[in-house]
């Protein structure tokens, strides 16, 4: 009995996520799985599950013939005239309400990578189990001009918080009355 069905996928992965220059624990967190599991699938004893697959397939931006390569190594068929049922219907919504999310989650550590793409942040919490490994929490990527923008801004930000003697008034709320007595002081300095 073999017990790696899926050797040949598994070293397509490897070899990707490799030649990527990105370790076990950054592609994991990208795809939101385990660490281990995605050894497992590595190792040819597991086979991720097709949205798995798609996410690590999007998460290298890999060409379309690149990517069937590794659907079909992964024993999935191809089934480009499928209608959508009610609930992949339902799933996507869930998925559009998820990228909404506009919780606030504070990190612990970030590793930054780059590619020929740009820079890519990844944010990490130390985790509660008995490990205390740290979690994944977000994955930022951005152009290198992007980047330069957020450094001068994040820098800037630190600055004005350094020299305020009152920090609350550092950004007023929108349509508070600091901002509106600001704005109303330079229109009739304007003038």
């Amino acid at each position: 009995m073999n017990n790696t069905p899926y050797k040949t996928l598994g070293i397509q992965l490897r070899q990707l996520r490799q030649n990527h220059s990105e370790s076990l624990e950054e592609v994991s967190g990208a795809v939101e799985i385990a660490t281990e599991a995605l050894k497992q699938i590595e190792s040819g004893f597991e086979r991720p599950s097709e949205d798995i697959l798609m996410l690590i397939i999007n998460h290298f931006g890999m060409k379309d013939d690149e990517a069937v390569q590794l659907w079909e190594l992964a024993g999935y068929k191809q089934s480009h005239q499928k209608e959508p049922t009610e609930e992949d219907i339902q799933k996507r919504a869930v998925f559009i309400m998820m990228a909404l999310d506009t919780r606030i989650l504070y990190s612990d550590s970030v590793h930054i990578t780059a590619n020929l793409n740009g820079v890519v942040l990844n944010f990490a919490q130390a985790g509660l189990d008995q490990g205390n490994q740290s979690q994944p929490i977000a994955r930022v990527g951005m152009s290198y001009e992007q980047a330069e923008i957020v450094t001068n801004l994040l820098q800037q930000t630190l600055i004005n918080r350094a020299n305020a003697k009152d920090h609350r008034n550092i950004l007023p709320a929108p349509g508070s009355s600091q901002s509106t007595h600001r704005q109303k002081s330079k229109d009739t300095d304007s003038k």
